[in-house]
């Protein structure tokens, strides 16, 4: 077992963690940037999520048994190599811990996205309660990212998107917004508005 053979197992376990949470961190990154319509155009992967994770766990063991796999003696008295960095148990345990966050991401990714927005006393009677059938949504982090979307549109008073149920529940001021608008805004984000 060599070098390059380490070497490509470190290289297989990152891109499999970062391809196995690949239909969140995306959009996570549009969407604080500001390019919401990329939201879902990884949603693609995420039936894949779990062979990626496996792919990952299997090169990151590989990676640490070749790590730790006998070095043979040193019988002629002869200096020994230095390992390379990407050999070195700090890189695998940083790689491992990189590795493990990546794959993470879905769960915790929320904590990047504000969906707390202050409700505004916005006058009762204008008030309107609309549920929206979303398409697209591949798991509970989606619906952080089109409450997000939706918390920057004017006249929003709340707004709760499930990915179990695969809807938004909308409540909004329709003096200041249309319905229209909103299916506008939620076909931006990348996921589909159905009936």
């Amino acid at each position: 077992m060599g070098t390059q053979s380490t070497k490509g197992a470190i290289i297989t376990a990152v891109i499999a963690a970062i391809g196995a949470s690949s239909c969140c961190i995306p959009p996570v990154i549009a969407l604080i940037a500001g390019v919401g319509g990329a939201s879902s155009a990884f949603s693609w992967v995420e039936p894949f999520r779990p062979y990626l994770i496996v792919l990952a766990a299997v090169a990151l063991v590989y990676a640490w048994r070749n790590h730790f796999k006998l070095k043979p003696t040193d019988d002629c008295g002869c200096d020994v190599e230095k390992p390379k960095f990407f050999q070195t148990k700090g890189f695998l345990i940083g790689m491992t811990f990189f590795a493990a966050i990546s794959i993470a991401f879905p769960y915790y990714s929320g904590v990047f996205l504000d969906n707390k927005k202050e409700v505004k006393n916005l006058g009762g009677t204008d008030l309107k309660k609309v549920e929206f059938k979303i398409y697209g949504m591949t798991c509970d982090a989606c619906q952080n990212h089109i409450n997000f979307a939706v918390n920057e549109l004017p006249g929003i008073a709340s707004v709760t998107s499930s990915y179990d149920n695969g809807n938004t529940i909308i409540e909004f001021d329709k003096t200041k917004i249309t319905i229209e608008e909103l299916k506008e805004a939620l076909n931006s984000t990348g996921y589909r508005v159905g009936k």
